[in-house]
């Protein structure tokens, strides 16, 4: 649920009025039937049943999942803690937990760890509103209004499958709540939660919880995972199999500016969702720096945390700090993570600062800040630069005596607004946090011939519904929204977009659904450039297909893709007996499936995409299309060839049916052996409007002299 990004999707003018039945009007964000009769599992920390994104309103009665729809849902609700009979309403049909994992490995703290669906993190609820929350709640944080929020599919249901807890989450629990809701029939499973590491004892595809994964997609349920937050180094996606959809994350286009307004009229960029100081931010206040409005002769230690981290109200003299604003510094408190910015909230509450700055350090450089709602006044200076320029600033206009105590305090800042949000620059730009490929097979991250990540979508700064315990994160508690970052962001957005897409097609299988949404991605930014990515110093390089899949979701040519790739559990098994140095009798024991149809390479298994880990001379590949609409549509098909590649395309155009289904064959030949992966694509550009984009990676390593 996002106050912004189903517009940056195209959602409620395209999408929603497609999914308009009889007199619903799809198009209106109040009173939409997108994704009506779906029902979307969270596999998370549970849910807040009393926020308003899961209230189930009686005038405008769900339609119930029919019997005989394929799969038939049939769910249970749960009670326990915070979550009381009635929490499951209507619109939340189904809420369990899982913690025989849990309470196996340690003690639960009860204060937190509710033995109920309840959702005390907030994580889970702003995963399961950010898919399916209802449309047009308001956004209200700190008595500012953020604007309307919705969900990807607004009139979706929800079926809760709490697994992680505050203080615990195991994969035990995990793999408990995937086989529940398999079972239970849900038609879209969402894995904000995973493992941090690929497997030290199997290959990444026969973990157990891909395995798990493996068998909800055999019995028809459509599976979205999050790539991962350990970018932007390569080979850092915890999401691995052909049968899971892998989100990346990006951003949008709106920002939340926050300015620093120093007296000799110099301006400051920063980051705070924060209220200006007063006047408007027109009214000036004395700034004084944190060290130097010590208390003399106090007891405290004379450690970062108190000298200038802000983090204790007793170091500060009240007389002097009164009134202020204050310079908190980032130092080794913050380096290490035993500082917060709820102290200093604390602080500064405690004694009534005007407001604060948390500048960069230059021991320490830059750091990351993202805009957080502030009680009082506040703003990150995240930038040495930026740093340096108010306090060369400051102590022009400090006076001191010869033991450096200040005997005038002569400079004066104020902070602007920062909740108003803007909206312009390059957008998306893959996140630096996002995971990036290439995908591996082993511990060794050796690369295998699958693409990872799958798909791009928004996953930074997205305001989605919070539980007020946020027993994780003090600084939101008591809130009952959170603007947060992650791939677990991203990924309730494909998962949404998936459950349209089914709405839309309901007959089409996962595979299917998957490939709509690869097929149809834009690898372009608003300015027409190809999409860009954060490195690690938040500067942009050209993204490639292991930062943003096959490109930036496009759910308006999802629902209407032309042609799609399928492949189902028994090619899956022919995938993972086609791997190398892979023991068939290790699959058998995994899956339970014998080695009888080997595909005679991995990369021909039929996805939406081509990766090659390690071409040596010449390979030829098959993918199979399946035409999707009612009319018979002619394809004419066009290649960009990796760098070091000759790709041969055939037949080079074709003509298919309604229903009909095309072989293609993909042939790449080795002209240079550039030892690392180089990327291209194929593009079928059809008569009837349609474009279908298969992303190429390959890695080049030899070819054959004749």
């Amino acid at each position: 649920m996002t106050t912004y990004s189903p517009q940056f999707l195209g959602l409620p003018e395209r999408v929603w009025k497609q999914e308009e039945t009889g007199g619903g009007g799809g198009g209106d964000r109040h009173n939409n039937a997108a994704g009506e009769g779906i029902v979307i599992g969270f596999v998370d920390s549970g849910i807040n049943p009393l926020h308003p994104s899961f209230v189930y309103d009686p005038l405008n009665p769900m339609i119930k999942k029919p019997n005989n729809s394929t799969p038939y849902f049939s769910g249970a609700c749960e009670t326990g803690p915070q979550f009381p009979v009635g929490s499951c309403n209507g619109k939340i049909i189904s809420a369990r937990f899982f913690s025989a994992g849990a309470q196996a490995v340690a003690p639960l703290n009860s204060s937190v760890d509710f033995l109920s669906p309840f959702d005390a993190v907030g994580h889970g609820s702003h995963v399961a509103s950010t898919a399916a929350g209802n449309a047009g709640i308001p956004v209200v944080v700190n008595g500012f209004h953020y604007g309307e929020a919705s969900g990807m599919a607004p009139r979706a249901r929800i079926a809760v499958y709490k697994a992680v807890y505050p203080t615990i989450g195991t994969i035990t629990d995990v793999v408990a709540a995937i086989d529940q809701a398999t079972h239970d029939g849900v038609d879209v499973l969402t894995l904000s939660v995973g493992p941090d590491e690929p497997p030290s004892d199997t290959i990444t595809f026969l973990s157990v919880f891909d395995v798990f994964l493996l068998y909800a997609r055999r019995a028809g349920v459509f599976v979205v995972q999050a790539a991962g937050n350990q970018g932007p180094a390569a080979s850092t996606v915890v999401s691995y199999s052909p049968w899971a959809v892998s989100a990346a994350a990006c951003s949008t286009d709106r920002t939340y500016p926050s300015s620093l307004h120093l007296g000799n009229g110099q301006n400051v960029g920063g980051v705070g969702l924060s209220g200006p100081t007063l006047g408007k931010g027109l009214i000036f206040s004395k700034l004084v720096l944190a060290n130097d409005s010590l208390k003399q002769g106090g007891t405290f230690p004379r450690t970062p945390e108190y000298v200038e981290e802000c983090q204790f109200p007793e170091a500060f003299d009240p007389n002097i700090v009164h009134g202020s604003v204050i310079i908190c510094t980032f130092s080794a408190g913050f380096y290490n993570e035993t500082s917060t910015l709820t102290a200093i909230i604390n602080t500064a509450r405690t004694l009534r600062f005007f407001g604060f700055l948390l500048i960069a350090n230059p021991a320490y450089g830059d750091y990351i800040a993202e805009p957080i709602p502030f009680a009082v006044p506040g703003i990150m200076i995240p930038k040495v630069s930026s740093a340096q320029v108010v306090l060369k600033y400051y102590e022009q206009q400090t006076v001191r005596d010869e033991r450096g105590f200040v005997t005038k305090f002569g400079a004066q800042a104020a902070i602007g607004e920062g909740r108003v949000a803007s909206f312009e620059g390059r957008a998306p730009t893959v996140s630096r946090f996002s995971s990036r490929g290439p995908d591996f097979i082993d511990i060794h991250r050796t690369p295998t011939d699958v693409l990872k990540p799958d798909i791009l979508a928004p996953g930074h700064q997205i305001w989605a519904a919070w539980s007020p315990v946020s027993a994780s994160e003090p600084i939101l508690t008591g809130h009952n929204f959170a603007l947060l970052s992650g791939t677990s962001m991203a990924t309730p957005h494909i998962v949404g977009i998936g459950a349209l897409i089914k709405q839309y097609n309901p007959s089409w299988t996962p595979s299917m659904i998957a490939s709509a949404i690869t097929t149809t991605a834009t690898k372009y930014d608003n300015y027409g450039d190809l999409i860009m990515a954060e490195g690690s110093d938040t500067s942009l390089y050209n993204g490639t297909h292991f930062d943003f899949g096959a490109g930036l979701v496009n759910a308006t040519r999802a629902i209407d893709p032309g042609l799609v790739l399928s492949s189902g559990f028994d090619d899956y098994i022919n995938f993972l007996c086609s791997l190398p140095n892979v023991d068939p009798r290790t699959i058998k024991a995994a899956t339970g499936e014998w080695c009888n149809q080997p595909l005679s390479h991995p990369a021909n298994l039929n996805l939406p995409s081509v990766t090659i880990s390690a071409l040596a001379g010449s390979l030829t590949l098959r993918r199979s299309f399946m035409n999707v609409v009612n009319k018979s549509e002619t394809y004419l098909c066009s290649v960009i060839p990796p760098k070091g590649t000759v790709v041969g395309l055939y037949p080079p155009w074709f003509t298919i049916t309604p229903k009909g289904t095309q072989d293609f064959d993909i042939q790449v030949n080795v002209s240079q052996a550039v030892g690392q992966f180089s990327f291209g694509e194929i593009v079928l550009t059809g008569s009837l409007n349609h474009i279908v984009r298969i992303p190429l990676s390959v890695k080049p390593i030899s070819f054959n002299y004749k």
